[in-house]
């Protein structure tokens, strides 16, 4: 759930704003809460000096606490047409849609943000319009990666385009705040193509139905799930809200592909079993979603048989290994076949974010002065510093929630400047 903030001459830049789910709000708690975000009380109790929020893309645990959060803020919000659309339905939900101003960009654009020059440069990732983001004051430019990997087959959008990271070497950067998330990965990730065409082959020998768990805002999944059932000649639906609402997005926005047909919901459960693929939520095992619903039989509008097959095309989040596992002998209870990523050598599922050489090659690439790793557990943060330090950054700042990164005039990490813990927004 990140929450960013860039600090230069009294004003505050807030990059992301976002949300997990199922949490304790404290590490001894039992007890957990449904959604929670991080404490922003530190900015909030100087609004007035928050000029704005950058939003980097479309995932909640970026954008997912800023409908509740906003109220404290009250400032404008900057991102691109995909997360624009995105943002704007979930604060309709909340009746803020006429509230909040939200200033779209794009592709290269800059944006004077207060004190702070801001710009956006594309990169790939697990959904569209995933932007790297060039923060520029009197005192240096930060490059902040976002969430991103070396994709040159992304299914959906552009390739990675390495060129535009080479150039930035000529700007100066001053700091690389970046992604930490495989750090502990050796070699490169998988591309999203190469999953397409490990689940087209593992769907097409199949006889019965297919059932795929994802996370809904993973639409270069869905999409390539739409062109497996047009290339098997079974029928795609879509089994869960959020997953309805996302490809609704995705069509208004242009990244849905009008070659990939979809049915109701509601007509599935009369196909014959081999032209059943449905995509549906819940590959976590969270209790209200899709999956929980079909394994204990009171899913509305499908009922799954013997032989079955449910597909978990999604990674196993830490922490949530009991109620995957939960999920997945429920199922087998009833002779339904499952296929997790480990239980086969092909890529049914692949991750959004950057391995070991790609962390090595955009740092050789962008060439800062100093590495910031961030979005991980304390082993993927100090893996990232080992990369930046084997690529010759010269400095390497490992810190942890509430600590303060100076970059100028000097160069320190000051620990616990700001206190930081959860709070929850739904319990």
């Amino acid at each position: 759930m990140n929450l960013n903030l860039y600090g230069h001459d009294g004003q505050w830049l807030m990059v992301d704003c976002g949300v997990s789910f199922n949490e304790p709000l404290t590490p001894k708690e039992v007890r957990t809460s449904e959604i929670v975000s991080a404490d922003p009380k530190f900015i909030s109790d100087q609004k007035e000096r928050l000029v704005g929020i950058v939003i980097t893309h479309a995932h909640e645990d970026h954008v997912g606490a800023l409908p509740y959060l906003w109220r404290r803020f009250k400032c404008p919000v900057y991102t691109t047409k995909f997360t624009a659309e995105v943002l704007r339905r979930k604060l309709a939900q909340v009746g803020l849609l006429e509230e909040v101003p939200i200033i779209e960009v794009a592709d290269q654009q800059s944006q004077t943000i207060g004190v702070f020059t801001v710009s956006w440069l594309s990169l790939t990732h697990s959904t569209p319009e995933a932007f790297a983001l060039i923060i520029e004051t009197q005192a240096g430019r930060v490059f902040h990666t976002g969430d991103w990997k070396i994709d040159l087959s992304p299914v959906l959008g552009e390739g990675f385009d390495a060129q535009r990271f080479r150039a930035l070497a000529k700007q100066d950067i001053l700091a690389m705040v970046c992604d930490s998330t495989n750090a502990l990965q050796k070699g490169h990730s998988v591309s999203e193509e190469a999953c397409y065409q490990a689940l087209l082959e593992t769907i097409k020998t199949e006889r019965n139905r297919v059932v795929v768990g994802c996370f809904s805002s993973n639409l270069a999944r869905l999409v390539s799930l739409g062109k497996v059932a047009r290339e098997t000649g079974r029928y795609l639906a879509l089994l869960g809200r959020s997953m309805i609402n996302m490809v609704n997005i995705a069509k208004a926005t242009g990244y849905w592909p009008d070659d990939l047909p979809l049915i109701d919901a509601a007509h599935v459960g009369y196909l014959p079993r081999e032209e059943v693929l449905a995509v549906a939520t819940g590959s976590q095992g969270e209790p209200r979603a899709t999956l929980n619903r079909l394994a204990a039989n009171n899913c509305f509008d499908l009922t799954l048989e013997a032989d079955d097959l449910v597909l978990f095309s999604a990674m196993m989040i830490p922490g949530n290994e009991n109620d995957i596992l939960r999920l997945v002998s429920q199922f087998k209870g009833q002779n339904i076949r499952t296929l997790q990523q480990q239980d086969t050598d092909l890529p049914i599922h692949v991750s959004g974010h950057p391995y070991r050489d790609e962390l090595q090659q955009l740092y050789s690439w962008v060439q800062p002065q100093v590495a910031i790793p961030v979005h991980g557990e304390a082993a993927h943060l100090a893996a990232n510093a080992d990369v930046a330090k084997a690529s010759h950054v010269p400095h390497q700042l490992v810190g942890l929630n509430g600590d303060l990164y100076q970059l100028a005039p000097r160069i320190t990490l000051d620990r616990k400047v700001v206190s930081t813990g959860r709070i929850a927004l739904l319990r």
